[in-house]
């Protein structure tokens, strides 16, 4: 089966929705998760990025590991937060993951030293322009309903682009 790098999070991100709807924590931030090796292939310029995303992760894997009934729907872990004035970890998540992972800002390809060699590595056996494409069109919903949701419960610092 041909795959690029991109393959894991196309296949977890049609489990991250509920069957009624809701965006379930263990399988989003399992996608989030899939996304760091994508970041590792744009070298040096992106290991910021991926550390500061890596870490909110791992401290929003804690929480939902310390009541995984409680938080098993995203957006509870998030209005407990907000009640608790606490959002920072969740916030700065998915700030992070919807400013760098909208189809905007997939242009930092263009920063590869060599766009030809960078694409080839990436691309493993699959069409990557392809996966690329469904990638941003399938992610950037749950990253806007996201920024919809912070928003609504007035986290609102973050510019829909």
């Amino acid at each position: 089966m041909a795959e690029t790098v991109f393959t894991p999070s196309l296949e977890g991100m049609k489990h991250v929705k509920s069957e009624s709807g809701v965006i379930l924590t263990k399988p989003f931030l399992d996608v989030c998760k899939q996304i760091l090796p994508v970041l590792d292939k744009f070298g040096a310029a992106m290991a910021l990025v991926k550390s500061d995303i890596g870490g909110n992760i791992t401290r929003l894997e804690n929480k939902y590991s310390s009541d995984p009934s409680k938080y098993e729907q995203l957006y509870s872990m998030v209005q407990e937060e907000v009640q608790n004035k606490t959002a920072k970890v969740i916030y700065a998540l998915l700030v992070n993951m919807y400013k760098s992972t909208s189809v905007h800002n997939w242009v930092a390809m263009k920063l590869a030293p060599n766009r030809e060699k960078f694409m080839e590595v990436i691309s493993g056996t699959g069409d990557i322009k392809a996966d690329i494409e469904k990638f941003c069109t399938t992610f950037y919903p749950f990253l806007k309903e996201n920024h919809d949701f912070l928003a609504s419960v007035g986290l609102d610092d973050l510019k829909a682009s």
